[in-house]
C-alpha cells in the first residue's frame, strides 16, 4: 500500500493502520525467541503476549472498512440445493403472535320458532363437519336449513340464488307432504281418501257400497284423528278428508306400529331418491290394540308419547342385549314366526317411488321460478304401517321429520348418522377442506369425478352410428351427444353413489339380476338418468343398486 493510498484514508485511519502493522512486528520476533511455552498464561512473559495480540487484534478490526463482518456472515451457507433469499429472511422474521382466522363454510336456520333446541343435532353435524353458523342478514352462505317451509318468507331472498347455495328443501315439495294432496292419491300403496267438502257423494257412496269399512276424519295438520261412525262425519271442515280406516294391523306383542323411512331427494328432473337403510324409526301405540275401542286413540295412533322399541318384551333382547337396530330387531321377531320381512321392504321402496314419481312433476313446474334447480335437495319421513298379511300401506309425507330427542334420548344416535349420510351424499359433507361450497379448482374437481368417471357405452360410442349421430338411444350418453347440464347431472350421480354411506338409490330403480325397469312411462332425462345407471352397472356391478 502506497503512503498516498493511506494518506487519503479518512479519520486517522492510516495512522491505525501502521501501528497496527508494527505491533504485530513486534508480536512476530517475539514469538521466533520464545520456547513452546511462550503463550502459557501462568508466566509473565505469557500474560504480556496475550495482552499484546488482543490490543493488536482490537486495532486491525477497527481499521478495516464498514460492513465486512456483515458480507462475510451474511454469505449463503453451501449446501446440496440453494437456499433463497425469500428463505432466509423468512428464517428472520419475528413471529407473529396470532395467525389469520381459518374460513370455514357456512350455514343459517329458518324456522317459525325462535327456540333452535329441536335442531340440536343437525346443528351438532354440521359443527362437526367444520361449519361455521351466521344469521340471515348475511348474503354470503352455503347452506340454509329451513325447519320450515321458506319458499313464501324467503322467495325475494331464494329467487336468485348463487350455484353454490344449497336449501334443505325444494320449492312444490308440500305436493308430496300435504296429507289432504297425498291421502286423495290414487296409488296402490294409499287407502281409499275422499277430500271434504267436494268428494261428500262420493264417500257416502263408497261408505253405502261397504258397510263393514271403518273411516278416519283427518285435518291437513295432524289433529283430532279418530275412527268416527260415517252419521259423525263432518263434511263442512274444510281442509280435512276422511280415509278408509286399515283394520287388520300387524302387532307386536299385541301393540299396533308404524315404520319411519327417511327420504331423500337429491335431484329433480332427473329424479334421485336414495333411503336411509342404517336404521327404521318405528313407533308402538302405547296401548296394546285389543280389546279394541275406537274412542281410545293410543290403541291406534301413534303420537308424541309412543312406545319404544326397547321397551316392546319381543325387540327388547335383541335391540337391547345384542345391540341391533330398530330394523334388524323387527325383522328378526318377523322371522321367529316363520314369516320374511323382505316382501315388506320391497313393498316400502315401490311405495316411494310411485309417489315421487307421481308428484315429480309439480316440483318441475315450481322450479321454474328459480334461477339453478341444483340449489335443493330434500329429506323428509314417509310413514307406513302393515297389516296382519304384511301388506304395506303410506299414510303420510313428513315434510321436517322430527330430529329431536327430548322424548327419548336413545334416538341422538339414530338422527346424528341420518343426518349425517344426508350430508355426505348431498356434497355438504366432504373430508376435502374447503372455504365454503364454491367449486374447487379443476384438478380437486376432477379428483372427485373425471370425465373418465362417467362415461359408458364404450361399444356404442365408438360405432359409425353415434360417430355420425346422437338419434339412437344408444348414442345419447356418447360424449359429444351430452349437453353441458347432462354432463352435470352425470357427475352429480357419479358423486352421491360414491358417496352414498348408509343410503340405498331406490331411483331410478336398482338392476337385479340383469334385469332393467321399463321406462316407458318415465320423462326424457329420467329415462338419460336410468341408461346411464344401467351403463355403468354393466361395467362393475356395484353400480347396479
Amino acid at each position: 500500500m502506497s503512503s498516498s493510498e493511506i494518506s487519503s484514508k479518512p479519520d486517522g485511519k492510516a495512522d491505525d493502520a501502521l501501528n497496527s502493522q508494527e505491533a504485530v512486528n513486534k508480536i512476530a520476533k517475539t514469538l521466533e525467541k520464545s520456547h513452546y511455552s511462550f503463550l502459557d498464561l501462568r508466566t509473565a512473559q505469557g500474560q504480556i503476549l496475550f495482552l499484546l495480540i488482543s490490543i493488536a487484534l482490537s486495532v486491525l478490526i477497527q481499521s478495516l472498512p464498514n460492513g465486512t463482518f456483515t458480507s462475510v456472515f451474511n454469505q449463503e451457507i453451501p449446501t446440496h440445493g440453494h437456499v433463497t433469499e425469500t428463505v432466509r429472511h423468512e428464517c428472520n422474521k419475528t413471529p407473529t403472535t396470532a395467525s389469520a382466522p381459518i374460513k370455514r363454510p357456512t350455514y343459517w336456520i329458518f324456522g317459525k320458532s325462535e327456540n333452535e333446541a329441536h335442531l340440536k343435532h343437525v346443528k351438532n353435524v354440521l359443527q362437526r363437519l367444520g361449519y361455521e353458523k351466521v344469521t340471515n342478514e348475511t348474503t354470503d352462505w352455503d347452506l340454509l336449513w329451513a325447519h320450515d317451509y321458506p319458499f313464501r318468507v324467503l322467495y325475494p331472498k331464494l329467487h336468485h340464488l348463487k350455484v353454490h347455495q344449497k336449501v334443505n328443501h325444494f320449492p312444490g315439495c308440500g305436493f308430496i307432504t300435504n296429507k289432504v294432496d297425498l291421502a286423495t292419491t290414487d296409488l296402490e300403496f294409499i287407502p281409499k281418501a275422499f277430500r271434504l267438502p267436494e268428494d261428500r257423494e262420493k264417500f257416502i257412496a263408497y261408505a253405502e257400497k261397504y258397510p263393514e269399512k271403518m273411516f278416519v276424519q283427518k285435518h291437513n295438520q295432524h289433529r283430532h284423528i279418530n275412527i268416527k261412525p260415517v252419521k259423525e262425519i263432518n263434511y263442512n271442515d274444510n281442509d280435512t278428508f276422511v280415509q278408509e280406516y286399515v283394520d287388520n294391523p300387524l302387532l307386536v306383542d299385541g301393540h299396533k306400529f308404524d315404520i319411519g323411512v327417511y327420504v331423500i331427494i337429491t335431484s329433480v328432473d332427473p329424479l334421485r331418491v336414495y333411503i336411509y337403510k342404517g336404521d327404521i324409526l318405528f313407533r308402538y301405540c302405547p296401548q296394546k290394540y285389543h280389546p279394541f275401542d275406537p274412542k281410545n286413540v293410543d290403541k291406534y295412533i301413534v303420537g308424541d308419547d309412543y312406545l319404544p322399541v326397547w321397551d316392546i318384551p319381543s325387540l327388547a333382547p335383541f335391540y337391547n342385549g345384542f345391540g341391533f337396530g330398530m330394523k334388524h330387531s323387527f325383522d328378526a321377531y318377523i322371522r321367529s314366526k316363520n314369516r320374511d320381512p323382505n316382501g315388506i321392504w320391497i313393498q316400502v321402496e315401490e311405495a316411494i317411488r310411485q309417489t315421487l314419481l307421481n308428484k315429480e312433476k309439480h316440483i318441475i313446474n315450481a322450479l321454474k321460478n328459480y334461477r339453478h334447480k341444483r340449489n335443493f335437495f330434500e329429506m323428509m319421513r314417509f310413514d307406513l304401517i302393515v297389516d296382519d298379511n304384511l301388506r304395506v300401506y303410506l299414510m303420510e309425507a313428513n315434510m321436517s321429520p322430527n330430529l329431536s330427542s327430548a322424548h327419548f334420548q336413545q334416538n341422538t344416535l339414530l338422527y346424528e348418522q341420518v343426518i349425517y349420510n344426508l350430508m355426505n351424499l348431498v356434497g355438504i359433507g366432504s373430508s376435502i377442506h374447503r372455504e365454503s361450497l364454491r367449486t374447487q379448482t379443476t384438478d380437486a374437481e376432477q379428483m372427485m369425478s373425471a370425465d373418465k368417471n362417467i362415461a359408458v357405452h364404450a361399444e356404442h360410442c365408438t360405432s359409425d352410428m353415434c360417430v355420425e349421430s346422437c338419434e339412437l338411444p344408444e348414442c345419447e350418453l356418447c360424449r359429444p351427444c351430452l349437453s353441458a347440464q347432462d354432463i352435470s347431472d352425470l357427475h352429480m350421480a357419479y358423486r352421491e353413489h360414491v358417496n352414498r354411506g348408509e343410503t340405498k338409490r331406490i331411483f331410478p330403480v336398482p338392476i337385479i339380476s340383469g334385469k332393467s325397469a321399463d321406462l316407458s312411462e318415465l320423462n326424457a332425462n329420467n329415462q338419460k338418468m336410468s341408461r346411464w345407471f344401467a351403463g355403468k352397472c354393466a361395467m362393475e356391478s356395484i353400480w347396479c343398486s
